[in-house]
């Protein structure tokens, strides 16, 4: 089943829109990004481990007074030396927010890929083991119809009557039987197709064994190369975070000042830093407004999850409680299943994972609720999930919640959640073709079906 909503954020009347509430709360994401122009890269902080530059600080600068203004503005050579000084202050806080967010953004798809990476590898692993593991059960097989033929050929002859006992015993392995069976000669020439057959097993499942060791060691390393993007990808985040905090911090004076030492008019200074303060009390209202606008949409679509609505056919309201201390993260019903389909494209982004998780189809903005309790571990935007939320319970489980709205985060990392808290709100980011909550369940750090899962903690998703 492939049907999902087709409303976005903007068209689907439930919520403000996501320029209303753009850096309400929350990561930043690619679309919450500033339009900005196309500015040179600074040389930023420590190099990490995988090559990127920055300071988990702010950028920092020394910048003009309001009296540093006002002096320049009696002198054209100050003035112009000042202008010349604000204008490069905006623009290496503009690249420093760009850089850093593209840092971050790249940084993030390198983990999603090294998590495909490790996923593919654990995969292959495990076929492999498989393999050699129905080898080494066709070697022993063989060497035991072997054991029998030996036992029925000496009891025949009357040579060897403890023969049987010795074949006949179901703890010896395929090496033992087959190295005693391999000195009778008689036994060997009658049945050469089954001898052989049986050391060509025994000799597949060692081949194999040592292929599947190999295949995890490579699966091991391709974790841990995960786990430390996933982490490089974090505080590439808060770098980012931190270098925008600083330009909303100081940008709007610095423009106000600019424009102060380049008026020909009698405007005063003191008009211009009246006209800050007022912008500034207009940008606390107009995102308070917004907020409540979010909280009221919010307790809106909890109440319509709550009455089993938000996803235009059944399946149960988001929240709703299960055992063990599960609950069902979002209503709506599952439009797409685990690993049904390859790769999905949506937004101008394609993924390349296939399809390791299942789709509660619902509204934007609709609710989702932390399906256990535990601590999130990232809360930040890739190319492929969009905006998505990992938490951690704990004993190898992890779930993810991938394309939330711009603007719809709840947590952060690092913060503890209990089951059914709300965490996000449903959108329509990264490779998605519609609003819905694409859900997943990690087991040791690989992807399972979510659906048995929540099946046997007693959420209905069938």
């Amino acid at each position: 089943m492939k049907t999902e909503k087709a409303a976005s954020a903007e068209d689907c009347g439930c919520a403000p829109t996501a320029t209303e509430i753009a850096g309400l709360r929350g990561p930043m994401s690619r679309r919450s990004a500033l339009g900005l122009a196309s500015l040179g890269v600074l040389s930023l902080g420590a190099v990490s481990a995988f090559g990127l530059r920055f300071s988990p600080s702010a950028f920092a600068a020394d910048y003009p007074s309001w009296d540093d203004v006002q002096n320049a503005k009696n002198n054209e050579a100050a003035k112009a030396n000042e202008v010349t000084r604000i204008q490069g202050l905006i623009a290496a806080l503009q690249a420093d927010v760009a850089a850093k967010q593209a840092d971050a953004e790249r940084l993030a798809n390198e983990y999603v890929q090294a998590q495909i990476d490790f996923e593919t590898a654990s995969d292959n692993a495990d076929a492999l083991q498989k393999q050699a593991d129905d080898e080494s059960a066709r070697a022993t097989a063989s060497a035991k119809k072997l054991g029998r033929l030996a036992a029925q050929q000496y009891r025949a002859g009357g040579s060897d009557p403890s023969m049987e006992l010795f074949f006949s015993g179901s703890a010896a392995s395929a090496d033992d039987l087959l190295a005693k069976l391999g000195t009778m000669d008689r036994l060997v020439a009658a049945n050469r197709g089954v001898y052989a057959d049986a050391i060509s097993a025994r000799n597949n499942a060692q081949s194999l064994s040592d292929k599947a060791k190999l295949a995890r060691d490579e699966r091991d390393r391709l974790q841990k190369e995960a786990q430390q993007k996933m982490q490089a990808a974090q505080d590439a985040a808060a770098a980012a975070q931190a270098a925008l905090a600083e330009q909303d911090k100081n940008l709007g004076t610095l423009q106000a000042q600019l424009a102060a030492l380049q008026d020909q008019t009698a405007k005063t200074v003191a008009d211009y830093q009246a006209g800050v303060e007022a912008a500034r009390k207009a940008e606390e209202a107009r995102q308070a407004a917004a907020a409540e606008a979010a909280r009221k949409a919010a307790e809106e679509a909890a109440a319509n999850a709550g009455n089993g609505g938000g996803g235009g056919g059944g399946g149960g309201g988001g929240g709703t409680p299960g055992t063990d201390g599960w609950v069902r993260p979002a209503s709506g019903y599952i439009s797409s299943w685990f690993g049904n389909r390859g790769s999905v494209c949506g937004n101008g982004v394609c993924t390349s994972g296939g399809h390791r998780g299942i789709d509660f189809a619902t509204s934007c903005w609709s609710p989702i609720y932390a399906a256990a309790s535990g601590r999130v571990v990232w809360a930040q935007y890739t190319g492929d999930w969009g905006n998505y939320v990992k938490v951690d319970h704990g004993g190898g489980v992890v779930t993810g919640y991938a394309h939330i709205v711009t603007g719809g985060y709840n947590v952060d990392v690092g913060q503890w959640v209990n089951a059914g808290d709300l965490i996000a709100h449903v959108g329509n980011t990264g490779a998605s073709t519609g609003c819905h909550l694409h859900f997943e369940v990690y087991w040791q750090g690989v992807r399972i079906d979510p659906a048995p899962v929540l099946y046997d903690h007693g959420i209905d998703v069938y």
